[in-house]
C-alpha cells in the first residue's frame, strides 16, 4: 500500500473545514433539524473541488466522529459520485479510490456496509479496467481469514453483483481470467463457512448470476446445486430464504438443470413452505407459480398436489400480525389518512384492440404469504384444473364447518380458496354453483368484516358463470340474490367491506351488462346512498363502479328518473373540488363514462364540464412554466384526465360538441398537448385529435398540416420503440383525419407511408392494435389519394395484405379495402405481383356488409382473372383450397 500512502500525503483536510462538515452531518442526522437549510449548506460546500475528499476522509479515517456521522458522510459521498466523479481532477479521483479500499475490513459493520455501497457505485462509474486495485484488494480480503475483511469484501461484491453483474463477466486487458471466474470458486467455498453472514453473502452473490448465467457458473452448476442442497437445512433463515430464491429463479430460467433433482427439490420446497420464518415460507411458496409458469412438465408436480394444497390453504389463513386485521376494524366514520390513499394511475385513452389490463388494486399492497399462497392455488388450478378438487374440497368443507368465533380465520381462508380456484376449476364446480352461491350469500352478513369482504370478492370471481345461468328462472333468482347482497354490503359500515363490495359489484356490472337495466333504479339508489357515506379512498372505488355501470348499460341510463338520482351529487362534488385537488381524477374518469353512455343526453351538463377541462389544461400548462402564476402544482395527470373526458364528450355528443369547440381555444391547446414531452399526454391528445376529426374536422383545418406533421413524427421507428401506444393513437388519428379531409392529406402522405411500411414489414413484438391501425390508415390514405400512394405499392402490398387478413370485419376494415381497390385500379400492373396476397386478404372476410364494397372487390378480382388468362389459374394453384373456395363468393 506504499503507492496509496504517497497519494494520500498529497492531500490533507483543513481542520476547520473538517469540523464544519462533521457538524453539518451531525445536524442532518438529528431528528427535528432544519433539513432544507442543512441540505443547502452542504450543496454550497459541494462546490469546492475537494469536498468529496473530505467525505471519504470522514468515512474512512475520522475515528473521533460518531459512527452515524461517518455513515452519513459515506452516503452523501455515494450520492455525489454519480453526477460528479468524471469531472473531478485525476488526483482527487485517485485519492477517493485509495482511501476507500483499506476500509473494506473496518471493525464496525455499519462502516463496512457503507463502504461496500460506495465501492459499488464507484465501480459502476469506472468498471474493472478503471480500478484494477479493487479486484486485488477484494481477493486479499477474501483470502485473509479475518472475519471483518471477508465480510466487507463479500458485502461489496454482493452490491456489485446486484447492480452490474455483467461487469464481472468481461475480458479485461492485463487479466488472464474474467473477474467472475476468479471469484466464483471462492464464493462456493464460503457455502461451508461457520459464519452465517458469509454463507448468506456468498450465496446472494451467486444467485445474482442465475439469469445472466456466465460460463463460469454454467461449468460449476453441479457444485452450486450441491451447495444449495447443503444450505437447504441451514440454521439461519436468511440463508434458507436465498436457497428457495435460487430454486425459484432456476425453475424460471434454467429448468433443465433441476429436472434430474426435481424430487429432492420439491421435498425441500414443501418443508420450506411450512418454515416457521414467514419470509422463508413466502420465498418457497413462489416456487409453485414459477414451476407452473415455466417450461417444466406438469406431471412432475401432479403426485405432490395432495401435499401442496393443504400447505397453501393453511398459509392462506390470516397471520396474527397481518396489517389487514387492524384495517378491518375501521368504521366508516373514521376519516381516511393520507397514507390510506394508494397512488392511482390513470390509463391514457387507447384506440384499438389491445388496451392494457388494469393492474390489481393489491399491486401496491404488501405482498405476503397469504396472498402468495392464494396466487399459487390460483395458478395450480389453471394448470391442473379439477384434479386439485379431491385434495382441496374436503379441507374447505372442514374449515367452513367450524362455526365457532375462534375459527373465523379458517372459514375466511376457505372462502378465499373457493374464489382462487373459481376460474381454473369451473368445470368441476359448475354443477355445484347453486350450492356454492347459496352457501356464500349468508356469509355476506357474517359478523366478521373480513369474511364479509372476502365473500364479495369470491362471488365476483363466479360472476361470469352466474350471468350465464340467468336464462333460467333459478339462475335469475340466484343473480338477484347476489346483486342485492352486494348492494347491501356497499352500504356496510366497515370501510374494508365497502371497498370489497364496490370492487366486486364493478366486476359483476362488466359481466351483467343488460341484465342490470331492469334494476337500474335500485342500483343507482344504493350507489348514491353510498356516495353520502364514503370517505375519500372508497369514493374513488365508487366512482369506478358508477363509471362501469354507465359503460355496461349505455344509453339506457339516459332517462330523467335515473339522471335525477345520479347527476346532482356528482355535479355538486365537481363544483366543490378545486383545480388542484387530485380527487378530481376519478371523478373526471367517471364523467367520461357517463358522457359516452348518455350520448346527446349529456348535452345539458356538457358546457360547464367542457369549460372545466379547458381550464384544467390551461392552468397545468401554465404551472409547467410558472407555478406561482398558475397557483397550482404541475401534475400531468390533470391534463391526461381532462383530455380523456373531452374525448368522452366528443364521442357522446357527436356533432353537438361543435359549438363548444368553436367558442374555445381547444385546437391550440390540443396542438401543444400533441407535442408534449410526456408520452401519456401525447397519447390522450392524439386520441382526442382523432375523435374531433370524426365529428368537427372544420375546427382542425386552420392547423391541419401542423397536426398531421406532429402525428407523423410519432410513427418514426425511434418514436414507435419509445412509446408504442402514442404511435398507435397517432396512426389512428391520421386515418380518421384522412377520410374527412381527402386530398388535403397529400403533403404528408409519403412521410406517413414511409413510417408505416417498416411497422407492417417487422410486426414481431409490436402491438396488434398498432399493426391493425397502420393497415387501416394505409388503406384510408390509398382511398383518398390513390394517385400519390399507388406508385409505391411494391414496397408494402404483401405485408399490408397479411395484416388485413387478421383484422375483424367492421367499418374500418371496409375503409381499408376501399383503399385496396382504389390502389389496384390506379396501378393494376404493379399490384399484380402481389395477387396471391390480395386474394388471401379478400378471402379473410366473413361477410362484407357494404354492397358497394362487395361489388368493388368483385370487379377487381374479375379484372385480374380477365387480364391474366392462364396466369389466373396458376395463381389459384398457389393458394390453399379453402381460400379458393372462399373466393367463389366474389364470382371468380
Amino acid at each position: 500500500m506504499a503507492a496509496a500512502a504517497a497519494v494520500t500525503d498529497t492531500w490533507q483536510p483543513q481542520e476547520q473545514g473538517l469540523r464544519e462538515i462533521c457538524a453539518l452531518l451531525e445536524q442532518q442526522i438529528t431528528p427535528g433539524s432544519d433539513q432544507a437549510r442543512i441540505w443547502q449548506q452542504l450543496q454550497q460546500l459541494s462546490q469546492f473541488p475537494d469536498f468529496n475528499n473530505y467525505l471519504v476522509f470522514i468515512l474512512s479515517r475520522a475515528q473521533d466522529a460518531r459512527i452515524e456521522v461517518r455513515q452519513a458522510a459515506g452516503l452523501l459521498l455515494k450520492n455525489n459520485l454519480r453526477p460528479t466523479f468524471s469531472s473531478l481532477s485525476p488526483p482527487n479521483q485517485q485519492y477517493i479510490k485509495t482511501q476507500i479500499l483499506p476500509c473494506l475490513g473496518a471493525s464496525d459493520r455499519a462502516i463496512r456496509s457503507t463502504v461496500g455501497t460506495v465501492v459499488s457505485v464507484l465501480f459502476q462509474l469506472v468498471r474493472v479496467a478503471g480500478w484494477p486495485e479493487l479486484l486485488q484488494a477484494l481477493l486479499q480480503c477474501l483470502e485473509s481469514n479475518d472475519l471483518n475483511h471477508m465480510e466487507g469484501a463479500l458485502d461489496a461484491i454482493y452490491k456489485i453483483c446486484e447492480d452490474v453483474p455483467e461487469e464481472l463477466d468481461v475480458d479485461v486487458p492485463g487479466l488472464t481470467e474474467r473477474p467472475i471466474n476468479v471469484f466464483l470458486p471462492r464464493l462456493l467455498q464460503f457455502f461451508q463457512s461457520p459464519h452465517a453472514n458469509l454463507r448468506k453473502l456468498a450465496l446472494g452473490c451467486i444467485n445474482q448470476y442465475i439469469v445472466v448465467m456466465p460460463s463460469a457458473l454454467y461449468m460449476s452448476m453441479d457444485q452450486y446445486l450441491q451447495g444449495l442442497f447443503l444450505l437447504a437445512l441451514d440454521p439461519t433463515p436468511d440463508v434458507r430464504k436465498l436457497v428457495c430464491s435460487a430454486w425459484v429463479q432456476l425453475v424460471e430460467v434454467r429448468p433443465s438443470f433441476l429436472e434430474p433433482h426435481l424430487r429432492n427439490i420439491i421435498e425441500i420446497i414443501l418443508r420450506a413452505n411450512k418454515d416457521q420464518d414467514e419470509e422463508v415460507a413466502l420465498e418457497a411458496c413462489e416456487f409453485w407459480s414459477a414451476y407452473c409458469d415455466g417450461n417444466m412438465p406438469p406431471d412432475g408436480l401432479r403426485e405432490y398436489l395432495p401435499r401442496i394444497i393443504p400447505i397453501l390453504l393453511s398459509n392462506m389463513v390470516y397471520a396474527d400480525d397481518d396489517e389487514a386485521l387492524d384495517d378491518a376494524q375501521e368504521d366508516e366514520s373514521l376519516p381516511d389518512r393520507d397514507q390510506d390513499l394508494k397512488p392511482r394511475f390513470h390509463s391514457s385513452r387507447f384506440h384499438g384492440s389491445e388496451a392494457g389490463e388494469d393492474d390489481d388494486d393489491d399491486a401496491v399492497n404488501m405482498w405476503n404469504l397469504r396472498k402468495c399462497s392464494a396466487a399459487g392455488l390460483d395458478v395450480l388450478s389453471t394448470v391442473f384444473h379439477d384434479a386439485i378438487l379431491p385434495s382441496l374440497m374436503p379441507l374447505i368443507q372442514q374449515n367452513l364447518s367450524r362455526m365457532d368465533d375462534a375459527s373465523w380465520k379458517d372459514r375466511e381462508a376457505a372462502v378465499l380458496a373457493i374464489g382462487a380456484v373459481a376460474e381454473g376449476c369451473i368445470n368441476g364446480l359448475y354443477h355445484l354453483l347453486p350450492e356454492i352461491v347459496m352457501f356464500l350469500i349468508p356469509l355476506l352478513d357474517d359478523k366478521f368484516p373480513l369474511i364479509r369482504s372476502i365473500t364479495c370478492w369470491t362471488l365476483s370471481r363466479f360472476s361470469r358463470f352466474i350471468i350465464q345461468s340467468t336464462e333460467h328462472p333459478k339462475g335469475q333468482e340466484q343473480f338477484e340474490k347476489i346483486l342485492m347482497g352486494l348492494l347491501r354490503r356497499i352500504l356496510d359500515t366497515n370501510k374494508r367491506v365497502q371497498e370489497a363490495a364496490c370492487s366486486a359489484f364493478a366486476t359483476l356490472e362488466e359481466d351483467a351488462a343488460e341484465e342490470l337495466v331492469p334494476r337500474l333504479e335500485v342500483i343507482l339508489q344504493h350507489l348514491l346512498h353510498a356516495y353520502g357515506k364514503y370517505q375519500r379512498k372508497n369514493l374513488r372505488i365508487l366512482y369506478d363502479a358508477i363509471g362501469t355501470l354507465a359503460d355496461a348499460v349505455g344509453a339506457e341510463l339516459n332517462q330523467p328518473k335515473y339522471l335525477e338520482i345520479l347527476m346532482p351529487p356528482l355535479i355538486s362534488k365537481w363544483q366543490q373540488l378545486s383545480n388542484a385537488d387530485k380527487d378530481l381524477f376519478p371523478l373526471l374518469e367517471c364523467f367520461t363514462s357517463i358522457a359516452q353512455a348518455l350520448g346527446p343526453g349529456f348535452s345539458q351538463f356538457a358546457e360547464p364540464v367542457f369549460q372545466r377541462c379547458i381550464s384544467l389544461i390551461q392552468s397545468q400548462q401554465l404551472a409547467k412554466v410558472d407555478q406561482a402564476a398558475a397557483g397550482v402544482l404541475y401534475d400531468k395527470e390533470f391534463v391526461v384526465c381532462s383530455l380523456d373526458l373531452l374525448s368522452g364528450l366528443t364521442e357522446g355528443l357527436g356533432g353537438g360538441i361543435e359549438s363548444l369547440v368553436a367558442k374555445s381555444n381547444l385546437t391550440d391547446l390540443l396542438l401543444q398537448c400533441c407535442m408534449d414531452e410526456a408520452a401519456d399526454i401525447r397519447q390522450s391528445a392524439l386520441a382526442l385529435l382523432g375523435d374531433l376529426a370524426r365529428v368537427c374536422p372544420v375546427h382542425l383545418r386552420p392547423r391541419l398540416l401542423d397536426f398531421l406533421n406532429v402525428a407523423a413524427k410519432q410513427l418514426s421507428p425511434i418514436a414507435v420503440k419509445e412509446a408504442v401506444s402514442v404511435a398507435n393513437n397517432a396512426c389512428w388519428a391520421i386515418g380518421e383525419i384522412a377520410i374527412k379531409v381527402g386530398q388535403e392529406m397529400s403533403p404528408v402522405i409519403l412521410t406517413v407511408i414511409s413510417c408505416i411500411i417498416p411497422i407492417l414489414k417487422s410486426p414481431e413484438g409490436l402491438h396488434k392494435s398498432l399493426l391493425e391501425n397502420s393497415a387501416i390508415t394505409l388503406g384510408r390514405l390509398g382511398w383518398v389519394c390513390p394517385d400519390v400512394v399507388a406508385p409505391h405499392l411494391n414496397h408494402f402490398m404483401q405485408p399490408w395484405c397479411d395484416v388485413l387478413c387478421a383484422i375483424r370485419d367492421d367499418f374500418e376494415k371496409e375503409d381499408a379495402f376501399r383503399g385496396l381497390c382504389a390502389l389496384v385500379r390506379a396501378n393494376p400492373q404493379l399490384a399484380a405481383a402481389s395477387l396471391p396476397y390480395i386474394c388471401r386478404a379478400c378471402a379473410s372476410w366473413h361477410e362484407i356488409r357494404s354492397q358497394d364494397l362487395q361489388a368493388e372487390v368483385c370487379q377487381v378480382l374479375a379484372a385480374y382473372k380477365q387480364m391474366l388468362g392462364a396466369g389466373w389459374e396458376q395463381c389459384m394453384a398457389t393458394l390453399e383450397p379453402q381460400i379458393v373456395q372462399k373466393l367463389t363468393r366474389y364470382g371468380v
